[in-house]
C-alpha cells in the first residue's frame, strides 16, 4: 500500500497525517500553529518537511486542503498569507503525485466515508442515497460547496460564497448590516457584510458587538467569550446567537434552492458545532423551512453536522486514491 501526506490548513491550525490508500492512520494526525511558522517566515513547505523529518517516512502522494481559492494548481490563503503550488509541495516531501483542494472540496470529497457516529443531525428531512449534497464550512471562515457523484467522477467546483451578501430580511437585518460595514472600516478594512462577517468565528463577535450596541452596553468579546456568555443565559450573548441561527437558517434556505442537495446538507467547522447545540433552541429549522412560492424547503432535505475533526484528512485521501484507483 503506497503512504501519503496529508494536510487540511485552516485559518489558525493546520493537521497533517500519513494515509494508507484512502484510510487515513489516526496514530499519525498532528496539529500545527500556523502562527508560530508564519512569524518565522515559513509556510506549509516547512510544516510538511518537519512532520516528515520527524515521523522518518517517505511518501509517494501527498494532498493539501487549503482553506482559500485554488487556481491553475495554485492556492492562496484567504485568512492567511500562504500560497502554495505542486513544485512548492514536491519538494518539501519528495512525493511524486501531488494535489491541491480547496477545504471544502476536500470536505466534499469525505463525504460517503464518514462514520454515522459522527453526523448529527440538526435538521430532519428525506436523504436520497446518490443524489447531490452539499457542504458548509463554519469555522475561521465561511464556505459552501456542492458534492456530485462518487469515487473518480466525484465532482465538487470551488466555491468563495463566504463572500456573498448577508440575507437582509428585516429592518435589524439592515441595522446590522450597517453596523458592520462602519465596524470593518473603522478597522480599515474593506466595508462589505458578508455572511463570513456574521457566520465566521469573528461573525459572533461582530453580531455580539451589534447587540450590545443595540441594549446601550457597548463592549467587544471574542466569539469563546460570547459562546461562554449564552452558556451562561446572558442576554446579550442570547441575542446574538439567535441572530446568528436565522441568519444561517436563511442562507441554509438559499443553497438548498441553488444546488437541490437531495442527498443532505452537512455543515462543518468550529462554529458549525459550537452552535449546534443552541439550534434547537433558536428555532434553526424555522428559519430554513421557510414557506416560499415553492414548498421544497417545508418538506425537502436534510441538514447534519459533521463531528469529526478529521474529515478533510479523510476528503484527501479518498481524493488520491480515486485518482489512482
Amino acid at each position: 500500500m503506497t503512504l501519503a501526506i496529508l494536510a487540511d490548513i485552516g485559518g489558525t491550525n493546520t493537521r497533517v497525517a500519513l494515509a494508507e490508500g484512502r484510510h487515513v492512520r489516526q496514530d499519525s494526525i498532528r496539529r500545527f500553529p500556523n502562527a508560530e511558522y508564519k512569524a518565522r517566515g515559513q509556510d506549509i513547505a516547512h510544516v510538511l518537511h518537519d512532520y516528515l523529518a520527524d515521523a522518518g517516512v517517505r511518501v509517494s502522494g501527498v494532498c493539501v486542503a487549503a482553506a482559500g481559492p485554488v487556481q491553475d494548481g495554485v492556492a492562496t490563503m484567504t485568512n492567511l498569507d500562504w500560497v502554495m503550488d505542486a513544485d512548492k509541495l514536491t519538494a518539501a516531501t519528495g512525493a511524486h503525485r501531488v494535489a491541491i483542494l480547496n477545504d471544502l472540496q476536500a470536505q466534499g470529497h469525505a463525504l460517503g466515508h464518514i462514520a454515522v457516529e459522527k453526523l448529527r443531525p440538526v435538521i430532519a428531512g428525506p436523504v436520497t442515497r446518490g443524489a447531490p449534497m452539499l457542504v458548509v464550512g463554519l469555522g475561521t471562515g465561511v464556505n459552501a460547496a456542492p458534492v456530485h457523484g462518487a469515487g473518480a467522477t466525484r465532482i465538487v467546483p470551488p466555491s468563495e460564497c463566504g463572500h456573498v451578501n448577508m440575507p437582509v430580511r428585516s429592518q435589524e437585518d439592515l441595522a446590522l448590516l450597517r453596523f458592520v460595514e462602519a465596524l470593518l472600516s473603522s478597522r480599515g478594512e474593506i466595508p462589505h457584510c458578508g455572511v463570513e462577517e456574521v457566520l465566521a468565528g469573528r461573525g459572533l463577535a461582530n453580531l455580539h458587538a451589534f447587540a450590545a450596541a443595540e441594549a446601550g452596553q457597548p463592549q467587544s468579546l471574542s466569539s469563546a467569550e460570547v459562546l461562554a456568555a449564552l452558556d451562561r443565559g446572558d442576554p446579550i450573548a442570547t441575542h446574538a446567537a439567535r441572530a446568528y441561527t436565522s441568519i444561517l437558517g436563511q442562507m441554509l434556505a438559499d443553497l438548498a434552492l441553488i444546488h437541490l442537495p437531495y442527498g443532505g446538507i452537512y455543515m462543518i467547522g468550529g462554529m458549525a458545532r459550537a452552535m449546534t447545540p443552541h439550534f434547537a433552541a433558536f428555532g434553526l429549522t424555522k428559519a430554513f423551512r421557510e414557506p416560499r412560492r415553492v414548498d421544497l424547503l417545508e418538506k425537502d432535505f436534510a441538514v447534519s453536522v459533521i463531528e469529526d475533526d478529521f474529515a478533510a484528512l479523510t476528503g484527501c485521501a479518498a481524493w488520491l486514491e480515486a485518482q489512482t484507483g
